[in-house]
């Protein structure tokens, strides 16, 4: 199954109200700038200096309030002093996690954008495991509204972010419609309507999340109207700080997004703890991730608190979930060798008898070695009916498997 990985920082950025950003500064003399990102298994992935020289990759995110490091090692290499710590809850709502507050760390996107003083939040532990689930080694999560000075567009077809200063920004470009938006405690929530079947209509509000690798999650049990399907199938529906997060994975009818809506979006369902302060979640239904957005060109004005939609060129692909029901991780120096962490039952992976832990050293006759772990998880997202050729080694021993692919939602 093509896992998707959540980044909720919300518990985490309540703790830290002494956190501060300036933000970043376009390079002197210029009024725009384009900053080309990376876009792998549905992340907006931004190359930075850190402190300097160092460069870093970091997650662009608009559902995460603070910025974040989740490598240790690197600001205790580089003698970072720490003024506070926090213990906080992760996003299974369990797990206790470690945080530090530093300040003053300079960021840098070579001759575009400067950050020069940010105080930023550092992770005692390496809680998120990125790696594991996207195969490429990213060090933190960068907090949008460090570029909330400007006018920001995500471009996906093009895979870059324009920053625009407000005073030469005019919406020349045809095709974009403006939302209202609200915004609160440096994120950006859209209040909509869905429907998880044709005739239920819900009215909703979602976190526009562009840290979750998915197309949409919503809460189970925050909304009468808001359940999974009769078709939603039992699963570990991501990874985020803290943990696993269990749920269900379905389809929903329809999500809109003001004048604009999607149809059969693949949907993630999560239950709350009954407990909690909704007042965290400034009482949301959910969040819509990277591939929901990813649909559209995205002009994000915080200042105004409005959002602008334009359809993308993948406006009207259909939402399509793994065919195989088996989630893969990968490992190894260079992200290259796959593990399955998961096979759902009665799914084309069981029934071909993948097991947990199962190593894949194959695919279609080629060593996994020519695959990314997203080339992979294409391949398990191909048509109904269609048969996969794989290698496992299981024991030391290589065993051929064959998979029959088919919807499994």
């Amino acid at each position: 199954m093509a896992r998707s990985i959540l980044i909720f920082g919300f518990i985490l950025a309540l703790l830290a109200p002494s956190a501060a950003q300036t933000g970043f500064k376009i390079t002197e003399g210029r009024r725009h700038v384009e900053i080309p990102f990376q876009y792998i298994n549905n992340f907006i992935i931004l190359t930075l200096n850190f402190n300097g020289y160092l460069p870093l990759k970091f997650i662009f995110d608009t559902g995460a309030e603070h910025t974040i490091l989740t490598k240790r090692e690197i600001s205790d290499l580089m003698r970072i002093q720490y003024e506070r710590e926090f213990r906080v809850t992760g996003s299974d709502l369990k797990t206790p996690l470690v945080a530090y507050l530093a300040r003053h760390i300079r960021f840098d996107i070579a001759d575009k954008v400067t950050a020069p003083s940010e105080d930023i939040l550092v992770l005692e532990d390496d809680y998120f495991r990125f790696e594991e689930y996207a195969g490429v080694d990213v060090h933190g999560i960068l907090s949008a509204m460090m570029f909330s000075n400007y006018i920001i567009k995500i471009n996906y077809d093009k895979h870059t972010i324009s920053l625009y200063d407000r005073s030469v920004f005019r919406m020349r470009e045809s095709g974009f419609e403006p939302i209202s938006v609200e915004l609160y405690r440096n994120k950006v929530y859209l209040n909509t309507t869905l429907q998880v079947l044709p005739d239920s209509i819900a009215d909703v509000k979602l976190l526009i999340d562009t840290g979750a690798g998915l197309p949409l999650l919503l809460f189970s049990n925050t909304h009468p109207l808001v359940y999974p399907p009769a078709r939603a199938l039992p699963s570990n529906i991501g990874m985020g700080l803290g943990g696993y997060l269990e749920g269900f994975t379905g389809r929903i009818h329809r999500v809109g997004l003001g004048d604009f809506a999607q149809q059969g979006v693949v949907t993630y369902f999560q239950e709350l703890d009954s407990t909690l302060n909704m007042e965290y979640l400034n009482y949301r239904d959910g969040l819509i991730g990277n591939t929901l957005l990813s649909h559209f060109q995205v002009i994000i004005d915080y200042r105004d608190a409005l959002i602008y939609l334009k359809p993308s060129r993948t406006y009207r692909e259909k939402y399509v979930y793994d065919r195989s029901g088996i989630s893969l991780i990968a490992t190894g120096s260079r992200f290259n060798e796959y593990i399955v962490q998961n096979v759902l039952p009665n799914s084309p992976g069981a029934e071909a008898d993948i097991r947990r832990d199962d190593e894949i050293v194959s695919v279609r006759g080629f060593p996994v070695t020519f695959f990314s772990l997203s080339d992979i998880q294409r391949i398990l997202q191909k048509k109904p009916g269609k048969r996969i050729r794989i290698v496992i080694k299981r024991d030391g021993e290589r065993i051929k498997k064959h998979i029959v692919l088919r919807e499994l939602i």
